[in-house]
This record gives C-alpha cells, structure tokens and sequence, in this order.
C-alpha cells in the first residue's frame, strides 16, 4: 500500500486545514462526505460512533443532523448545521458551539481531486480555548487520519 502524502494548509488565524489528493472524481467524494449516515465512515479521530445518524441523506444549506459521538469515553449526541453546501465543491456545517467543519473539492483532473479538511474555530468568542485544551493539535491529527483513509478508500479503483 502507497504512502498517502497529507499536507497541512494556511488557511488563515484559528483554522486547522490539512490537504490530500484522491484518486476519485469529486462527486464521488462529495456524496460521501454530503451524506452524514457516511460520516462514521470518514471519521479518523475515532470520536464519530456508529449509526443511527439522524439527518437527510444529503445535506442542503440548513439541513440539520445528529451523529453519536464519544469523547473521553462519554457518549453523547450533536447535531449540526449544514452552513454552505456547494454541488460537487464544498460541504461545511456548523457545530452547536459555534465552530465550523468544512470539506473543500478541488477536480485537478476527471479521476483525481484535492481534497481540503478544515476545523474553522475563528467563529467562537474566545478562539485561543481551544489552542489552550489542545483541540487544534487533536483535531489536526484526527483530520490527517480521515484524510489518509479516504486517499486509501480509493486507491486502485
């Protein structure tokens, strides 16, 4: 199996985006990461738990969903915003504390596409927090894994 090259990404203040190339058309990509009963599938920070994820089977701008999770060993559920949904471009929703997930579709060719994860803290009140618990480090290792396995997913196809 080939070694799958995640890059990290400036995307400005309070934001943590990683990038890879995947060997799949990019709406084939958006109907996974747009269907969030998919989203257990694609987490690689292991927080994201198995269905019943509650939710349309494609999101829409303000379409809401609920996936379980489990932190720390404490299971819970949250439900989500869809804030930006572009066909075959961009999927984006909004956690309820105010923090913004973000997938960003970029065809370089019919069969291959940049592929670009963003945890968008810039929106919270006091962004530094989460610099502060160190979920800007987690989160940018749990996105470097989801990226890895979704370029795995798909190579040799």
């Amino acid at each position: 199996m080939a070694s799958v090259t995640v890059t990290a990404v400036d995307t400005g203040p309070h934001r943590v985006s990683r990038r890879v190339v995947v060997n799949a058309p990019a709406a084939e990509i958006f109907a996974l990461v747009a269907d969030p009963h998919r989203h257990p599938e694609l987490d690689g920070s292991g927080t994201v738990r198995e269905a019943p994820v509650k939710g349309p089977e494609k999101l829409t701008d303000g379409a809401r969903f609920t996936v379980r999770m489990k932190q720390f060993g404490v299971p819970y559920t949250i439900t989500s915003t869809a804030t930006e949904i572009r066909d075959g471009e961009v999927v984006e929703w909004k956690h309820p504390f105010g923090h913004r997930w973000r997938w960003e579709l970029e065809a370089l060719s019919p069969t291959t596409t940049a592929v670009t994860e963003t945890f968008d803290y810039s929106t919270l009140a006091f962004p530094k927090a989460m610099e502060l618990i160190g979920y800007d480090q987690k989160n940018g290792k749990g996105i470097e894994e989801t990226l890895r396995s979704l370029a795995r997913r798909f190579e040799g196809a």
